[in-house]
């Protein structure tokens, strides 16, 4: 028999990042701006992926607190409101553990052996020894993130909708096998109608976010593991000299030559970044050679460098004082942790595993 998900009712939405330090502008083009706006519109959880850092980077954790510490200063000073949106620590809300158990206990090997990106990180990261149960079992951590929270949508990018896909995959697999009835306690009655059946977890869906093609400093896509960055808390000469070595259209090598800022690294920068007056002239003078690379790199740079400052002036109050931003993780956390809580009250009743005594029936009662 095939259970149907409980309807997705409310307006929550779930998203994480792990931990790796100051982010860059890559992130706050494909995710913080995201869920700035979001966090307006929809119940938003965000938080610091901490145990999710560690299926790749368990053999050192010294600096994944630092790591929480810069990341929070850049989240909060991109626009994330803690008034609007639960800000916290993923191993601060114990929950997370518990459920990833026991979803584990029922996930098929093959699910996990499937899932796209587990053959693409060993082969990229083969100076690592990914042969544990952690790096195989993160999808089950990240549905137990999703699911603990029952929310509706996942904020993601085209490429990562498998990865919701499995999470959906697992919800529907408990739904088979545990419910509650219309008091939302236990029932083992496998003949009661399925329309008489509460569901714990819906099937969340994927909030497709429009992935903005941003290049780094050399062309490829930006990551600081690349050294091609650009970091938000970077100090405006240190992003100005970086994106005068920045690659450009390889068919203009010489000044007079016309250029195509469609094929252009700093043209993709632009269309992200400036203003459309400010792309109506770089189109105009790179396409006639009117302008060259250099004059347009520096238009780039004031572009970005006018949407970094304010973020870096919020960012220096956090800095100043670091324990702002971990009361505000902690808050997040307490709030949090009664939400999982309560999530976790209706998974243990479904599987008859509740925390409380129950005088057992008895015969002919």
């Amino acid at each position: 028999m095939s259970a149907e998900p409980k309807p997705a009712v409310n307006r929550r939405v779930l998203s994480g990042m792990r931990p790796t330090g100051k982010l860059h502008i890559g992130h706050y083009v494909g995710a913080l701006q995201n869920w700035t706006r979001l966090q307006n519109d929809y119940d938003c959880f965000f938080f610091v992926a901490d145990w999710h850092a560690l299926t790749t980077d368990y053999a050192d954790t010294s600096r994944v607190k630092s790591n929480i510490l810069e990341m929070a200063f850049d989240m909060l000073a991109a626009g994330l409101d803690p008034e609007k949106a639960t800000f916290f620590i993923q191993s601060h809300v114990p929950q997370h553990a518990e459920l990833h158990l026991l979803l584990s206990m029922m996930t098929p090997l093959g699910w996990l052996e499937r899932v796209p990106t587990y053959k693409e990180q060993k082969e990229n990261l083969k100076e690592k020894d990914l042969n544990t149960y952690g790096f195989l079992g993160y999808p089950v951590l990240m549905t137990s993130d999703i699911l603990m929270y029952q929310a509706s949508y996942v904020p993601v990018g085209e490429d990562q909708v498998p990865h919701v896909e499995i999470t959906r995959e697992i919800a529907r697999r408990f739904n088979q096998f545990y419910w509650l009835d219309q008091q939302r306690k236990f029932s083992h009655d496998r003949a009661l109608p399925e329309e008489k059946r509460v569901w714990v977890f819906p099937e969340p869906q994927p909030l497709l976010t429009p992935a903005a093609k941003l290049p780094g400093t050399d062309g490829r896509k930006m990551s600081k593991s690349y050294g091609n960055s650009i970091l938000l808390s970077e100090p405006e000469a240190e992003v100005r000299k970086k994106l005068k070595t920045m690659v450009t259209d390889p068919a203009r090598v010489r000044r007079t030559d016309p250029g195509n800022p469609d094929v252009c690294p700093v043209g993709d920068l632009h269309k992200i970044f400036s203003t459309p007056e400010t792309m109506a002239e770089v189109r105009q003078g790179c396409t006639t050679a009117g302008i060259g690379c250099i004059q347009c790199k520096g238009w780039v740079a004031d572009s970005i460098v006018s949407v970094l400052n304010p973020i870096q002036e919020r960012r220096r109050k956090y800095e100043q004082d670091p324990k702002l931003a971990w009361d505000i993780l902690e808050a997040g956390s307490v709030k949090a942790r009664a939400a999982a809580e309560a999530t976790l009250v209706e998974v243990r009743e479904s599987m008859d595993m509740s925390l409380s005594y129950q005088a057992p029936e008895k015969n002919g009662e």
